[in-house]
């Protein structure tokens, strides 16, 4: 932050814009922009541009919108570019192929539900849409000429995905290159003063930072957020069944969201809730299990409400967690006055193995569940909980415990 910063407000604005983020250019910059903006009593106007080339939008599209969201709650403005001339050039970011280009037909069929799956992230009666077609479908053949005299051949090529298909001999469109002049002078045209990104974006950001400088205007902040992969690791995509979608049941988003692998909990706590980070902490040293709940619970409940996350969580637990379990399912007792214990000990205590040597013997052969998840480390420490455990050892010893 700026040793000049003296409005109290600055650093609680800059942490929004901190949170999750990967690129911040420059955050300097930016601090000396929220004091004039404070000074002015003029909100930042924050440029997101979303081209409709597919039909619908998942959780991975939601990040870089609930960042959009904290900003505009804090009183910014967002200016949402609806990329309805971009998306028929296809942005070559992160593409090894050439991209097939869209038709004006396909983009506006695509436009129907982009506003619609945006307004369960933004309020858009706070939100200025603007279609980049408004500047573009103006621009004549010598105003593209213009437009690509701004910038060379060399300057262009520096870009990592273009370097990549280079070195594989893949096809590079003339076209694609007008994607970046055309992303940063939509900035000019708009006046942009911070202007948000994926990480993959980053080059097209700061193509709008030098055709601003150009055109004397002050250059944008340019900040990013992260791309995330799916539930199964890979690229999230509904081709691949890893994605979850901004228009899926509170039911089918809760179950999608169970299947998580445990590695991915942070990110997703961190880039899709507003849990504070020390409580995230907290959360993911307790059972992964519980925590996997818990991100479900506050992912359902931002694009639902509180009791359909919560019908969700419990169709969960009687369809999937225990559906084997038997109907007479006992219920017992912390046994110890230690509030953890060691897993082995554990199910000694609890009568479910003959021996805490059994115990070690049957979770390293991975026969043991605590809430459904498999637990193999014998000696891990089971800490008392604090609503009903369930646990399980092989296929026909059960019980509920309770804190």
């Amino acid at each position: 932050m700026s040793e000049t910063t003296t409005d109290p407000r600055v650093a609680e604005h800059l942490a929004a814009f901190r949170r999750g983020t990967v690129d911040l250019i420059e955050e300097a910059q930016l601090a000396k922009l929220l004091e004039k903006s404070f000074a002015e009593e003029r909100p930042l106007r924050i440029k997101f541009g979303m081209d409709p080339s597919s039909p619908d939008l998942h959780v991975g599209h939601a990040i870089p919108l609930m960042k959009l969201r904290d900003l505009q709650q804090l009183g910014h403005q967002i200016v949402l570019i609806v990329g309805d001339a971009t998306a028929m050039v296809g942005d070559p970011s992160g593409r090894n192929k050439l991209r097939p280009q869209l038709t004006r037909e396909a983009v506006e069929e695509n436009l129907v539900t982009y506003t619609d799956q945006a307004a369960k992230v933004l309020d858009m009666d706070r939100t200025e849409v603007r279609r980049n077609s408004e500047w573009f479908d103006r621009l004549d053949f010598q105003g593209v000429l213009t437009l690509t005299a701004r910038m060379t051949v060399a300057q262009m090529i520096e870009r990592d995905t273009f370097q990549t298909r280079m070195r594989d001999n893949e096809p590079i469109g003339i076209h694609e290159f007008l994607y970046p002049l055309m992303q940063g002078w939509d900035s000019v045209m708009i006046d942009c003063d911070v202007e948000l990104g994926g990480t993959d974006q980053l080059f097209n950001l700061l193509v709008g930072r030098r055709l601003q400088e150009q055109e004397g205007q002050r250059p944008q902040v340019c900040f990013t957020t992260p791309l995330i992969n799916g539930l199964d690791g890979r690229k999230m995509s509904k081709s691949y069944g890893n994605a979850v979608a901004l228009t899926d049941s509170a039911r089918d988003m809760t179950f999608a969201l169970m299947r998580l692998d445990d590695e991915s909990m942070r990110t997703w706590f961190t880039l899709l809730t507003r849990v504070p980070e020390d409580e995230i902490e907290a959360i993911l040293t307790g059972h992964p299990r519980e925590a996997k709940a818990r991100l479900a619970a506050e992912i359902t409940t931002f694009f639902h409400d509180e009791g359909a996350a919560r019908e969700a969580a419990a169709a969960f637990d009687a369809e999937v967690r225990d559906k084997e379990l038997p109907k007479d399912l006992p219920e017992l007792a912390w046994p110890s006055d230690q509030d953890e214990l060691p897993l082995a000990n554990l199910l000694k205590e609890l009568g479910l193995v003959n021996s805490s040597s059994d115990g070690r013997r049957m979770a390293q052969q991975g026969a043991v569940k605590l809430d459904g998840e498999v637990a193999n480390d014998p000696t891990a420490p089971i800490a008392r909980p604090a609503a009903p455990m369930l646990v399980q050892v092989g296929k026909k010893r059960f019980a509920r415990v309770t804190g």
